[in-house]
């Protein structure tokens, strides 16, 4: 019923979705909120800011419970894993931080790209014997994980999948002409799907490394996508001030 938005300057609003009006205002960061998602559990919400903190929030009181510090740059993106224990985020700093809530301690900091991290998300579950494959169709003895695993989207324009237990980038996908916004696997688990500032939407193949299809999406940069949960869609957003919801086939 409601919904953690970056709103004012700093500030975040809780929305209920049932009369559409502003619950609660969080304040707390000193610069630019760039991201809110909420744990699995829906008690807390964490946000990502420009002023290089992660914060996580309660969201019966709209108080500040945690703070993380780490990053050397603006944090663009932070996302909770699905077991609601660990926050992946990703930095202007060109790292990737993955966080132990409970302790907030930073357990692993991922440096392979070489630009800008302008998006995170986790791999559910369903992506893990995929994953394996993948893994193992590179390097057939190497021994099964069971993750978690993490995928990234950069301004270097590439795509990288890492195991979170070894520390490890075990794929990374090049063929975009420009800043990767956004990259997810698909609800099967068996591709990634993502967008860019070159106005594409791509699904790729990641066991055999390769893209599969590219669509032309828009006129202007696609900054965003999310699948349906329960239908074949996915739908986009762009600088061209449009949202397209498309069939996956």
């Amino acid at each position: 019923r409601s919904s953690g938005i970056n709103a004012e300057y700093g500030t975040i609003r809780l929305w209920d979705f049932v009369g559409f009006e502003c619950m609660k205002t969080l304040h707390g960061h000193d610069h630019t909120v760039s991201s809110v998602s909420f744990v699995p559990s829906g008690d807390f919400l964490v946000s990502a800011s420009r002023d290089k903190s992660i914060k996580v929030w309660e969201v019966s009181t709209g108080y500040c419970t945690k703070t993380l510090q780490g990053h050397r740059e603006w944090v663009r993106q932070a996302v909770v894993s699905p077991d609601g224990k660990l926050i992946a985020s990703g930095s202007n700093d060109h790292s990737i931080r993955v966080w132990e809530i409970a302790t907030k301690e930073c357990k692993v900091e991922l440096r392979e790209h070489d630009h800008v991290v302008e998006c995170v998300a986790w791999a559910g579950d369903n992506c893990t014997p995929h994953i394996n494959e993948a893994i193992q169709q590179e390097n057939p003895r190497a021994a099964k994980s069971e993750g978690p695993f993490l995928i990234s989207g950069s301004r270097d324009k590439t795509i990288k999948v890492y195991d979170i237990s070894t520390g490890s980038c075990i794929i990374s996908l090049i063929g975009h002409d420009n800043w990767v916004r956004q990259a997810i696997f698909h609800p099967s688990g068996k591709f990634i799907v993502s967008c860019a500032d070159d106005k594409t939407l791509r699904v790729w193949d990641y066991k055999n490394r390769r893209c599969t299809k590219t669509i032309a999406a828009h006129e202007h940069f696609v900054t965003c996508l999310d699948f349906h949960r329960n239908a074949p869609y996915v739908i986009t957003g762009s600088v061209d001030q449009l949202c397209k919801v498309w069939e996956c086939r």
